[in-house]
């Protein structure tokens, strides 16, 4: 596992003592013991963005690979849908599944039935996206987003010769994972760019490439003859900013860094349109969460954070094998 930057992960995430392993009778002489099927929710943010497909991929990966193991896999049809997910980690609990694998919407809203669950002895490893209270949670698997943000500014400056006026569109209050983004994008270039200036930094977005290719259209028809480079946080806002560029005429002509890949984004980097994709791994977040879960559930020490990886795409590297792996990962397929 690679270092974590100072500034990286800040929860201070323990191992809980919650949900402990089930217990089972030892078997009578003669008899062969009962094997028991783990029963796993995992919980995306969403179910439409292809990043939540390799997560999912991953997961069952595992569950192969441990044996024993089922995976539950749900989760809200938009990424704006607080309410249903928080009914769903809810109807898991009422099942009673032995562990849930959460990457929660708002990082103070899934607080309280995360708790729930672990009071009546079922754990939650969280995943992608952080909670603000890192004592309900077993671990923490996720990219680290902050120097996700740090890679993306870096790339954006790059690309700039180091000066230029950019925006920064964000995605939505409550995630964590993409505030981590944000807050290291604009620290990255105050910091260590003080001829790149942010003209915006406080748009939203939205939560679906549609809302996105609205909200970017608006803000380049009010900074068109003014900005330089621009920094999306998510793969729905990457999709929607380089629609609005390709509609305005300005793709290619303003210097654009996204975070997560599709096959759109990837033509359009070879296009010469997108300058860079920050890059995770959703397919060994996916497959570490739950061998985590399992881990715990079978009574195994566990790690209470694990970092998966950024990394940077761009024209230049595009066609490495390692980048292209990651631009294109395993899909789960039904």
């Amino acid at each position: 596992m690679k270092h974590l930057g100072p500034a990286a992960i800040t929860l201070a995430l323990v191992i809980g003592c919650n949900g402990a392993p089930s217990k089972q009778a030892p078997p009578q002489d003669g008899e062969k013991p009962e094997v028991k099927t783990l029963k796993i929710a995992v919980i995306p943010k969403g179910s439409t963005h292809e990043f939540w497909s390799s997560v999912h991929a991953g997961a069952e990966d595992a569950a192969k690979e441990l044996g024993g193991v089922e995976i539950l896999w749900k989760g809200p049809l938009q990424e704006n849908d607080r309410e249903q997910q928080i009914n769903i980690v809810d109807d898991f609990r009422v099942q009673q599944v032995n562990g849930i694998c959460l990457a929660p919407l708002d990082s103070q809203a899934l607080i309280a039935p995360v708790e729930a669950a672990r009071n009546e002895g079922i754990p939650t490893v969280i995943f992608d996206s952080g909670l603000d209270n890192s004592e309900v949670v077993v671990s923490y698997v996720a990219t680290d987003n902050y120097r996700g943000g740090m890679l993306a500014a870096e790339r954006l400056a790059e690309v700039l010769g180091g000066k230029g006026n950019v925006v920064l569109m964000r995605y939505q209050p409550g995630s964590e994972s993409t505030l981590q983004r944000e807050e290291a994008f604009l620290t990255t270039l105050r910091e260590k760019y003080p001829a790149v200036k942010v003209i915006s930094s406080n748009q939203y977005a939205g939560t679906t490439a549609e809302q996105a290719l609205d909200n970017c259209q608006q803000m380049l028809l009010k900074h068109r003859d003014e900005v330089n480079g621009i920094f999306t946080v998510c793969e729905s806002n990457s999709n929607g900013m380089l629609g609005a560029l390709e509609n305005e005429g300005l793709a290619g002509k303003i210097h654009f860094i996204a975070f997560d890949p599709n096959a759109r984004l990837i033509e359009g980097m070879s296009a010469g349109k997108v300058d860079g994709i920050v890059l995770q791994d959703p397919v060994n977040m996916g497959y570490l969460a739950v061998k985590q879960m399992v881990l715990h559930l079978r009574g195994k020490r566990v790690e209470p954070t694990i970092n998966t990886g950024e990394y940077v795409a761009s024209p230049q590297n595009m066609r490495e094998p390692e980048m292209e792996k990651l631009l294109r990962p395993e899909k789960f397929a039904d």
